[in-house]
């Protein structure tokens, strides 16, 4: 038995948990816990709290009624928290990027030049920064 706490998952907030949800299911492969999935008979999507799972990773969605936005890299709303994922190599940085803004990320920051750590910043549809880098 471990005397560390284990970390479940990380949470995001969301106005719209199931949008956020579909967002990073997409982007990163995940999916959803059993019972979580989106109705499929065309019933309205009035989940509070929904959970995503991969490799090692579990992200969690919660309702929130408002949420500011984070104006990264001006510090009048700070990040809160960002997410880091890796690619192996400036082809497949390009690739995500496209995969990134058709899934409706905003682009933050292109430093794409950076001989030592290439990468993106991005924003997620509700604002959240996450960045992705060649490692």
């Amino acid at each position: 038995m471990s005397p560390y706490p284990e970390i479940r998952s990380v949470v995001l907030d969301a106005t719209d948990p199931r949008r956020l949800a579909e967002f990073y299911r997409e982007m990163f492969g995940l999916r959803y816990r059993a019972g979580d999935e989106p109705p499929s008979d065309g019933a309205p999507d009035d989940a509070d709290w929904l959970v995503l799972r991969g490799a090692g990773v579990a992200l969690a969605f919660q309702r929130v009624d408002d949420l500011p936005e984070p104006t990264w890299p001006d510090p009048g709303v700070p990040q809160q928290l960002h997410l880091d994922t890796t690619v192996p190599d400036l082809d497949e940085l390009e690739r995500q990027h496209t995969r990134a803004l058709a899934l409706g990320a905003r682009l933050l920051l292109d430093r794409t030049d950076d001989p030592d750590e290439p990468l993106h910043v991005y924003a997620d549809p509700a604002g959240h920064p996450f960045c992705v880098f060649v490692a």
